[in-house]
């Protein structure tokens, strides 16, 4: 009898023994593998955030900010004209009303871009419907900046979008409300290819492919285009990408694909990952909220991570793109209290590699600006080669005159093992005779004058060289002019405590 009733027993058991297994084969597939999963979003502490900015209020959906290792650029509010600030990445703190700004435009500025090539040069576009490219001093402004490099005038209308060359030095694109793309040459100030009766609205954003020879555009009549500037063609093009009204973005990835933000027709935010060869359906559509704000993705290459950064949001969304379905993988979600108004996103190069930072934004509020760093949790301390493969580093893989004549070429890519440092000057003196050396070949007007300032190789190298140790003169001069105010404050402050 006892027998009878073990074997229900046993057969009832069998079924939990088996259970476990497939459950534990439903995890390993739902979660996937990926270094990023834990990818952690930290802001920084108040005295080393931005305070007393005045940043812009233009109705305009750019980014307000760009930022580089030596430099953050913001656009601010500005009476009679349009200006930025450019701080030092150290100059953290409150910052004085009366520090001097670059403010040449005289309308206010939509957009800034900071030359890959050379961390002193930026170019900014404004309502004044023109581009102008700055030089900004080795350590920062002591005046305020009015007289650009180069001004570059060929727009009708204002220019919304500046952009620079991923490889080829001093090549710059710009958009306008003119509908029309312009890539100047900024060695000669001259415009080399101009793209005027390809979009028949206003271009929201344009994106240079990893090694600049395509072009991706999102415009108002809700097209997606792929544009070979130097044959001025069309290479594909899909319409209705995003069927919303409101302002889509689109971005070349690393593999050539590009990947969109947009609106669906119901005005929840999408995105969208599509091939370049086949842009009849998406490769995925993934919606994500209800929010009105236009979504401003960056994206880092070496990762193949995008991080989406709505603006009025409060929050950074980020998401790792893959071969494996769904292609797009959600991985986090950093949040805040206080709406970003812009966003700055730093370059590979300017990284922290000691502390896992894989990537760092500059996030824009009302009256101020914050970084936020993104790392990736390690233990041990040493150099994290999966977390940073080689990276674009500064130097150009082209000419400006190579790459109008038809070359490619893709990034010069450098190892971050032992943390990026600059090397001094070499831009600016690559910067200085490129322009001297471009202007006469195409500008014969301009012969004299180019005649006049050149000089043999050995002097001008000595000038150089000359021009750095007064530079670096200069700078130890007022170090030891601002250590003795400290001195003397210090001695007051102890003189008091003693009595």
């Amino acid at each position: 009898m006892k027998n009878t009733f073990d074997v229900p027993k046993k057969t009832r058991e069998r079924p939990q023994e088996h259970q476990p297994s497939p459950k534990k084969d439903m995890l390993r597939r739902v979660v996937r593998q990926s270094k990023f999963r834990h990818v952690f979003g930290q802001a920084v502490r108040n005295d080393q955030c931005y305070d007393d900015i005045r940043v812009s209020r233009v109705t305009w959906d750019s980014s307000f900010c760009a930022v580089n290792p030596k430099f953050v650029a913001i656009i601010i509010e500005a009476s009679g004209g349009g200006a930025f600030l450019v701080l030092p990445l150290q100059k953290t703190g409150r910052i004085d009303k009366v520090y001097p700004s670059v403010c040449g435009h005289t309308g206010p500025v939509l957009d800034i871009d900071w030359c890959p090539h050379n961390d002193l040069v930026i170019a900014s576009g404004s309502e004044d419907c023109t581009v102008m490219v700055w030089q900004i001093p080795e350590n920062g402004l002591e005046n305020p900046l009015s007289e650009p490099v180069v001004v570059l005038e060929g727009h009708s209308k204002r220019v919304g979008i500046v952009s620079w060359h991923p490889t080829a030095r001093n090549v710059l694109l710009s958009a306008g409300c003119d509908n029309q793309i312009v890539i100047w040459n900024v060695g000669t100030g001259e415009a080399m290819i101009n793209l005027e009766d390809m979009h028949p609205d206003v271009i929201f954003s344009v994106s240079w492919s990893r090694n600049g020879s395509l072009l991706c555009t999102a415009c108002k009549d809700k097209k997606v285009r792929v544009i070979d500037p130097r044959k001025k063609k069309i290479v594909a093009e899909k319409d209705k990408a995003h069927e919303g009204a409101r302002p889509m973005r689109a971005i070349f990835l690393a593999d050539g694909n590009i990947f969109t933000t947009g609106f669906s027709r119901m005005s929840e935010r999408q995105l969208a990952l599509w091939k370049t060869d086949n842009m009849d359906d998406p490769i995925c559509v993934q919606e994500m909220d209800t929010s009105n704000g236009v979504l401003l993705p960056f994206y880092d290459p070496d990762t193949n991570i995008v991080y989406l950064c709505g603006k009025g949001d409060s929050s950074i969304r980020y998401f790792e793109i893959t071969d494996e379905a769904p292609f797009v993988h959600f991985l986090n979600t950093f949040s805040t209290k206080e709406p970003q108004r812009g966003m700055g996103y730093m370059p590979k190069r300017g990284l922290d590699v000691n502390k896992c930072e894989i990537a760092r934004f500059y996030k824009l509020h009302e009256r101020k600006c914050e970084p936020i760093i993104m790392t990736v949790p390690r233990k041990s301390d040493l150099f994290q080669d999966d977390l940073y493969p080689d990276t674009a580093g500064p130097d150009p893989a082209l000419e400006a005159e190579d790459w109008f004549a038809g070359k490619n070429g893709g990034p010069i890519l450098i190892s971050l093992k032992d943390g990026y440092v600059s090397t001094k000057n070499r831009d600016l003196k690559v910067v200085k005779t490129n322009v001297l050396e471009t202007k006469p070949a195409t500008k014969a007007e301009n012969i004299s004058n180019v005649q006049k300032h050149a000089s043999p190789q050995s002097s001008v190298k000595m000038e150089d060289k000359l021009e750095e140790v007064l530079r670096e003169f200069k700078s130890l001069r007022d170090r030891v002019i601002l250590q003795d105010r400290r001195i003397a404050r210090l001695e007051e402050q102890v003189a008091k405590v003693a009595m």
